[in-house]
């Protein structure tokens, strides 16, 4: 029964660390990335489709991400919805491929973009608080009713929490890394 309930745990941690990797991916630090448009919603043929679906989206060197739709006559509704979008970044429409230009960016920028990390890791850090919480009212549930012993309670709660504290310090690296992959000039 608390088997169950471990790998649940696991699956949502797992979760919490490649959510908080894909938020991390998308932020706009100076480099082209594939990863800052690929999700982008595009009104296109009357549905809202993501840009990947309808684009190759290359890197032709570190300051330029280029796209190129597969039909030409979506280059006006690709560069709308790049505009419309949060990135910053204003599409240069070629005729054939929209391209997008990464500007340097300024040392207030790299602040600000260091406070968007911290926020995106103490996002991470609740989802993985609650679902510890959801794992270890679960525990006492069973001690209550007669499905554990109070040893094994506590076994499993020691269990939850080395899982915990992994994950956090996982956390911890990634942003980190990503603080001094922001600051780094």
């Amino acid at each position: 029964m608390i088997d169950a309930e471990m790998q649940q745990l696991q699956a949502e941690l797992d979760k919490a660390l490649s959510h908080l990797q894909d938020e991390f991916s998308r932020l706009q630090i100076g480099r082209a990335s594939a990863a800052l448009v690929e999700a982008l919603q595009v009104d296109a043929y009357g549905v809202k489709q993501p840009l990947k679906a309808m684009a190759t989206i290359s890197i032709p060197d570190a300051k330029t991400v280029q796209i190129q739709p597969w039909d030409k006559s979506q280059l006006g509704p690709i560069e709308k919805a790049i505009q419309i979008s949060d990135i910053g970044i204003a599409p240069v429409n070629d005729g054939t491929s929209v391209r997008l230009v990464i500007p340097p960016l300024t040392e207030e920028r790299r602040k600000d973009l260091t406070k968007v990390v911290h926020r995106l890791a103490e996002d991470a850090r609740i989802g993985v608080r609650t679902a510890r919480q959801k794992v270890h009212d679960a525990i006492k549930t069973m001690e209550k009713d007669g499905q554990l012993t109070e040893d094994d309670a506590r076994g499993a709660a020691k269990k939850l929490q080395v899982k915990v504290d992994d994950v956090n310090q996982k956390i911890e690296e990634m942003a980190k890394a990503k603080e001094s992959d922001v600051m780094t000039v």
